[in-house]
């Protein structure tokens, strides 16, 4: 019998667009399309290609998120293709259907199952890698409300007041700061686990954790910078503030359950940069846009390639090994610990929703 949850998150999710929805429209409601073509065309070939290359940048972090969590499990025998093309096509899959954890768990389980990993290894590399992208956004959060506190001030009106004021940002910021350098104290000198109510931090060791803290932030900053390249340099208000506005904005999508954040990304971005004219709106619209394009929409349509191709490939090797007998690849016993979520249930999970 499923639980209540696997139907009350996607209504939750589906409630997210409705309502983003309804306010995007009314935002938008006086835009033209011929003006936001327009706007997608002013763009510059060159910031383009940055945006391109911006892509590549976020999502070769992504695919380091994935090594680094085999790296923590003891597992060298995977290639960088394969995990690279695992790391892709679950985040690519995962950002447009919903960013939970098990939408991009399945898919993990699923490849990473064909080398020989058990469903308890999956579960604790899904856990590191959901774990690495919260340190990461926690990180740079905590730097961009530090070095300008006024950030929060774009969404005043929408946020509550204390949290729009820059004294209180600040401390926001620090707080943040803090709670990663205790993880990094934590990983150093090989603390016992933090617990927080339901919340437990394991500390992985040192080389793993400055790996992540390297890992999470070029992912982000690879990601933000699509949008940054993508705004007229006019109108641009310089990259911590977009960096910031893409946090807010891609934090609230996540937690809204929205498949792909759509709707809410946008209303929250928009709001955010402060638009006074009608060409300032189409310009971050066109912007919007490209992001969409590049982040979400062309690595989605590489993706169901790359499922297609491996689901054959799998076929095909199963059909061998019907006719040789089967061989199984030897990999040492996980870790079971992660950080952040529960490995024994999401290996629970993972054994109930398996493909």
């Amino acid at each position: 019998m499923k639980k209540i949850s696997e139907f009350i998150w996607p209504l939750i999710g589906l409630a997210a667009v409705v309502v983003s929805g309804y306010f995007l429209y009314q935002e938008l409601k006086t835009t033209s399309l011929a003006a936001i073509w327009a706007a997608i065309l002013a763009i510059p070939p060159h910031r383009i290609l940055l945006a391109a290359l911006s892509t590549l940048v976020a999502y070769s972090a992504l695919a380091w998120y994935d090594r680094i969590a085999l790296l923590h499990l003891g597992i060298r025998h995977i290639s960088w293709l394969f995990v690279s093309l695992c790391s892709f096509t679950t985040y690519a899959l995962s950002h447009n259907i919903g960013a939970s954890v098990f939408s991009g768990a399945l898919v993990r389980y699923r490849a990473y199952t064909a080398k020989g990993l058990t469903a308890a290894q999956v579960a604790v590399l899904v856990a590191l890698c959901s774990f690495t992208f919260f340190l990461g956004t926690v990180l740079l959060g905590g730097f961009t409300l530090v070095v300008d506190p006024h950030l929060l001030s774009r969404l005043e009106g929408r946020l509550p007041g204390f949290l729009t004021d820059p004294k209180i940002a600040l401390i926001v910021g620090i707080g943040m700061l803090a709670f990663v350098g205790l993880y990094v104290i934590g990983s150093i000198l090989h603390l016992r686990p933090l617990h927080i109510r339901s919340f437990k931090l394991e500390y992985p060791r040192p080389g793993i954790m400055g790996r992540q803290l390297l890992a999470a932030p070029l992912e982000l900053l690879g990601a933000a910078g699509i949008i940054y390249f993508a705004l007229p340099e006019a109108m641009n208000p310089g990259f911590i503030p977009v960096l910031a506005i893409f946090l807010a904005s891609f934090s609230v999508a996540l937690a809204s359950h929205a498949p792909g954040g759509l709707g809410v990304f946008e209303i929250v971005f928009i709001t955010a940069m402060h638009i006074t004219d009608e060409a300032q709106k189409d310009a971050i619209i066109a912007a919007v846009i490209i992001f969409r394009i590049f982040y979400f929409w062309i690595p989605a349509l590489i993706s169901v390639v790359v499922v297609v191709v491996f689901e054959r490939s799998r076929l095909a090797a199963a059909i061998d090994s019907a006719a040789r007998g089967p061989t199984v690849a030897v990999v040492p016993d996980p870790p079971v610990v992660a950080p952040g979520l529960d490995p024994h249930e999401l290996e629970r999970e993972l054994k109930q929703k398996a493909i």
